[in-house]
């Protein structure tokens, strides 16, 4: 409204001047040129080359952006969009009526007011032709960008950053989030996504970099992502803007375009309920503010309308939102069947395509479906193979189902074992040299701990080891408030003691018996059980015990933490991940015992433990927490390494480790034994 006020305004004085001057005429010194009435201008709809152009129309440092759309995933630290910030069009400010002046005899001045002794003005803006100078760039000393590491190995080959395999891709996946995941530790104020992206891809860590159609090697059908960027670290979404990527005339091996994979935005008319099929709104000119526009058939929509005449395989990735996050589901290749235009709800010409699933896939998105079902009405399990709806009998927050799915007719339950929420240390504690006056953050005072001052805090290295209930780096001992801390019972450094946060079952395996699976999808870093039992002593421990867990067994390393100078930090500031215990930790969950006794043993496995240190009346314990290594898909069976207790030498430098069982995973990196 500001806008037509004003130009109305700039019309009736341009009148009444113009009235004036007419009846003035006799008193000119010269005649008045005519004026030059310029046309109002229309409100601008910018071009969207994506969904959401409107997402990063706005750019926090510079205010609006009049330049070409640059869109890059616009998650924020959390992985969500903030869609209050989109920034209405452009609206060009209403023109004064222009007097055109006669620069040689200088008659620049108002009629009846005489030639003026004020300098003239130039008008806003830089001279027609001229450059704005560039600043030069100094460095932040506060930013985590890198430009460059020379001495940084990425150890990923030129070949297989072109094209990966399964081990490259959960290399550069876990790579990235623990980047991430120590910029959520250290505040890092904007850009945090996009910081640790552009690292990664400066650095070389990134695969499968040339676009390709159909699978990408080393992603599978179901995997999950938490942030867009993920996806295009590891190819199988290779466009940073738009839902639909697709190959060039000059990438592809056919003439024309040819569409690669699509991914459903959440917010648009995508119909996405049905498991097999997908209705896929095109892309382009779909803006919040000013009038709707048609959508052309270029780019990403004449790429998929090509892909219907050529009948080339699709990838197809579905966003869903869980516990307010988006996760992103790979689910298989599709096939484009047929496209046509309609008029959409906003009343502009918009086309559709229908893709089809192709059939003899593993399940991706119907699983998580599945479950969805499942966590909604839990009180009710539909599935032929279920027993029992609790397993805990309500020592859990969250109850647990028990399934048995390869022998639907097997009603039998696990052996007699009494249920137990948290570790159960029958007198035994463990003697970890800790001076009994610093027990305790008294200084914290019914706050949570996150001062300098904090006394846990000043164990833990002078920082929380979580970042909302995720574990941000593996430590050799990590120290949690107990009994004698004053800060409140919901402190972020309260994790492992507070119970379940997940939907798990206990569910009958192909060959291993019982295992252990969650309803809900896993973020890297997530806690998801104690390893509860009975704390023993090595004398008590008896010579059968399956369900024994021993820190002293000798487990695969493996680096989780960030890497420093994929932030710029020295690489001598690695955090340690060496577990390095003054004592021997024994539980044995044979007779009492929680979910964690239901986790199998993998030679590749998905979870990892994490001895937490915790203080109970002035006593030390050691606890153990099972964490999530990686993204852990719905309905995955979730898996540690047992680690071995025998050690043969078999010559002067080598050595082979050896269990006491024979393992069972299948895998082709298998050890052939654990225990």
């Amino acid at each position: 409204m500001f806008f037509f006020s004003f130009f109305r305004m700039l019309q009736m004085k341009s009148t009444e001047q113009y009235n004036s001057d007419a009846a003035d005429e006799t008193h000119k010194t010269s005649a008045v040129s005519p004026l030059i009435m310029v046309s109002p201008l229309r409100t601008i709809c910018p071009f969207d080359d994506s969904k959401d152009w409107y997402d990063d129309w706005y750019d926090e440092d510079a205010g609006l952006n009049t330049g070409s759309i640059k869109r890059e995933p616009s998650d924020d630290v959390n992985g969500e969009t903030d869609d209050s910030s989109a920034a209405p069009p452009l609206m060009v400010t209403p023109l004064q009526t222009i007097r055109p002046s006669d620069d040689s005899n200088n008659n620049c001045y108002d009629v009846g007011a005489g030639p003026s002794t004020v300098p003239v003005k130039r008008g806003r803006g830089r001279p027609k032709g001229s450059k704005k100078p560039k600043k030069p760039k100094t460095d932040d000393p506060n930013s985590r960008m890198v430009e460059s590491c020379s001495n940084f190995d990425s150890r990923i080959t030129e070949v297989e950053r072109e094209t990966g395999n399964q081990e490259i891709v959960g290399s550069v996946l876990k790579r990235f989030d623990a980047v991430r995941r120590r910029l959520c530790q250290l505040n890092h104020p904007k850009h945090l996504l996009t910081t640790a992206s552009t690292n990664c891809t400066k650095l070389g860590v990134q695969t499968n970099r040339r676009r390709r159609i159909g699978p990408v090697p080393g992603v599978q059908v179901g995997d999950i992502f938490y942030y867009w960027g993920e996806m295009c670290l590891v190819g199988l979404h290779k466009q940073t803007v738009a839902g639909i990527d697709y190959l060039t005339a000059a990438e592809s091996a056919v003439d024309g375009q040819a569409a690669t994979s699509v991914v459903t935005a959440g917010k648009y008319d995508d119909e996405t309920e049905e498991l097999d099929t997908l209705i896929y709104s095109g892309h382009g000119r779909k803006v919040k503010y000013g009038p709707p526009c048609d959508q052309v058939l270029q780019r990403g929509n004449l790429a998929l309308e090509a892909s219907e005449r050529r009948g080339n395989d699709v990838r197809v990735v579905r966003r869903e939102v869980h516990n307010n996050e988006k996760v992103y589901i790979y689910d298989g290749l599709y096939m484009v069947s047929r496209s046509w235009i309609v008029t959409g709800k906003s009343g502009s010409q918009e086309f559709r395509f229908k893709l089809v699933r192709k059939p003899d896939q593993p399940p991706g998105y119907a699983i998580w479906k599945l479950v969805e079902k499942l966590r909604n009405h839990e009180s009710i399990d539909p599935r032929e193979g279920f027993i029992l709806q609790d397993l805990s009998f309500g020592e859990e927050l969250l109850p647990v189902h028990l399934v048995n799915e390869v022998d639907e007719d097997d009603k039998t339950i696990p052996e007699d074992f009494e249920y137990i929420r948290s570790q159960c240390y029958s007198g035994m504690k463990h003697d970890l040299h800790v001076d009994g006056q610093a027990l305790g953050c008294h200084n914290c005072q019914g706050e949570s701990c996150s001062h300098q001052n904090c006394t846990c805090m000043g164990k833990n290295g002078g920082q929380l080891p979580y970042h909302k209930n995720i574990l941000v780096c593996r430590k050799p001992l990590i120290y949690e408030c107990g009994e004698s801390c004053t800060c409140p019972i919901d402190c972020p450094n309260r994790l492992v003691q507070t119970g379940l946060k997940l939907h798990l079952e206990v569910f009958k395996t192909t060959n291993c018996g019982w295992g252990l699976r969650s309803w809900d999808p896993i973020r890297a870093g997530t806690f998801i059980c104690e390893f509860a039992g009975v704390s023993k002593a090595k004398e008590e421990v008896e010579e059968d015990d399956d369900y024994l867990f021993d820190t002293s067994r000798i487990y695969h390393t493996f680096i989780w933490n960030y890497e420093p100078q994929l932030l710029r930090e020295d690489a001598s500031k690695q955090v340690s991940e060496v577990i390095n215990l003054p004592t021997q930790v024994l539980i044995s969950a044979k007779e009492k015992g929680n979910v964690g006794r239901f986790m199998n043993h993998s030679c590749s496995p998905n979870v990892f433990w994490q001895p937490i240190e915790y203080e109970n009346n002035g006593v030390t314990y050691v606890r153990i927490g099972l964490f999530a290594m990686k993204h852990i898909p719905p309905m995955t069976e979730l898996t540690y390494d047992y680690g071995v207790s025998f050690v043969e030498k078999t010559g002067e430098d080598e050595v082979i480790y050896r269990g006491k069982k024979i393992c069972l995973c299948g895998l082709v990196q298998c050890c052939g034994s654990f225990g």
